[in-house]
């Protein structure tokens, strides 16, 4: 993800190679919440199921193996007598890209064990509360300034 330009003076100069190592010498190229890997097109349901083509098997959200699905081609079919699948005229297919996350949201605590290689749906999950705060606090000091110098109310 991006680095806020008013966060970017928290990351220390060599950032990215710092970034580089826990995602691809740590992680080895796979996300550390849900395995998925870098740079590959993943086939997905939309709810984090995703399917390991390596593996030839599907997974959660958090990369443990699910037993019940057909392959991806069976789905796309919509082949009759599936259990509880409607037939999809198309999966969804996402490319994955890895970036380093800060466990505890400060960019300033960049400890290996503080950081996660994570691929972009694992790393929106993580950081969700943490952006709705800092949302909130942005459109309320808009309001306060607003308060102050246009006089609405």
């Amino acid at each position: 993800m991006p680095i806020a330009p008013e966060h970017r003076w928290f990351y220390p100069i060599d950032w990215r190679e710092l970034s580089q190592v826990i995602r691809f010498v740590r992680a080895k190229g796979r996300c550390e919440h849900c395995g998925r890997p870098h740079g590959q097109d993943v086939t997905h349901l939309g709810d984090g199921t995703w399917w390991d083509a390596e593996r030839g098997t599907w997974r959660d959200g958090r990369g443990r193996r699910v037993r019940k699905l057909p392959p991806p081609e069976a789905i796309e079919e919509g082949q009759p007598g599936l259990t509880g699948i409607p037939p999809a005229p198309r999966l969804a297919v996402t490319r994955v890209v890895l970036a380093s996350a800060h466990l505890d949201h400060d960019p300033g605590n960049n400890r290996a064990r503080n950081l996660a290689a994570l691929c972009q749906r694992c790393h929106m999950l993580h950081d969700g509360k943490e952006h709705r705060r800092r949302r909130w606090s942005k459109v309320f000091r808009l309001r306060a300034l607003g308060d102050l110098f246009d006089g609405h109310l």
